[in-house]
């Protein structure tokens, strides 16, 4: 081979080359990646955390749902030990039976005891909006103070709501302000002038809670020329609120088109409640 036939070579190889490393250029190139480190970040409102002094106020102009708890199985009996004790049909079934000739299932302050802590926990009462009462089967009147803590357990519930029926009145321990404490009677006379009454059964006129909230609850909680509401609620294991026993009742009304324990209607009545105000 001539040496001007290598050298044809070498130049058809080059060239080649460098057409390759041409193509390898053409590649388009990447987008640079846009950085949001010009964009500003939202800012946080600060929080309003009202004084004591302006909690109070908002509390006082504020209406307030009042809740009546009505037929509560609350009496007491004196145990073996010369104790008293609340009665109930767990543990004072025989006395029921032969010495108080009644059916033990009536004795159920348990569903009291439930729809307290419904009441007492729910975000209405903690924002002052709640007022509770307690009508027992033996026509005893109770105030419940909102700021109260109700006993998780039935067992200390219940050595409460003995203290209470024997010195008329529970008191905090560290202050001497009033928790609980019995009232004269009748309950008429504690509501407010003009308050709009509802008693609560299975059998009356069925509202959901959005529409009961709507239609029967003032829509602004601080509007002065509206009427309280009452709602009336059974806390007996058996029966219901009637007009007989509080003929000032205006209607009776349902929230549930199946029989709902107390602790549940509650529940489902201070949501209404709650997500209008």
């Amino acid at each position: 081979m001539s040496s001007s036939d290598s050298d044809d070579d070498n130049l058809s190889s080059d060239s080649s080359n460098a057409e390759a490393d041409n193509h390898v250029e053409e590649k388009p190139a990447k987008k640079p990646r846009t950085s949001n480190t010009s964009i500003t970040p939202l800012e946080i409102a600060p929080a309003f955390r009202p004084t004591d002094q302006q909690r109070k106020s908002f509390q006082n102009s504020k209406q307030k749902i009042i809740i009546l708890l009505d037929q509560a199985k609350l009496e007491t009996v004196k145990n073996r030990r010369g104790l008293f004790e609340l009665l109930n049909c767990d543990d004072h079934r025989d006395l029921c039976k032969k010495k108080l000739k009644r059916d033990p299932k009536e004795f159920r302050p348990d569903i009291c005891h439930q729809e307290l802590l419904a009441l007492i926990d729910s975000p209405l009462n903690k924002s002052g909006s709640l007022q509770v009462y307690i009508r027992t089967s033996k026509n005893v009147l109770i105030e419940v103070n909102p700021s109260i803590r109700i006993p998780r357990t039935y067992k200390r519930f219940s050595g409460l709501i003995v203290q209470l029926l024997h010195k008329m009145k529970i008191k905090a321990g560290n202050t001497s302000e009033t928790l609980m404490k019995v009232i004269k009677n009748p309950f008429s006379q504690h509501l407010p002038p003009g308050a709009r009454v509802y008693g609560m059964s299975c059998q009356g006129t069925l509202y959901s809670p959005h529409t009961l909230a709507n239609q029967l609850v003032p829509l602004d909680p601080y509007a002065k020329d509206c009427p309280s509401v009452c709602f009336i609620i059974g806390a007996m294991a058996t029966g219901h609120v009637t007009m007989e026993d509080h003929p000032y009742i205006e209607k009776m009304i349902s929230v549930s088109e199946y029989p709902l324990s107390g602790a549940a209607a509650i529940s489902r009545i201070l949501g209404g409640i709650e997500h209008q105000w």
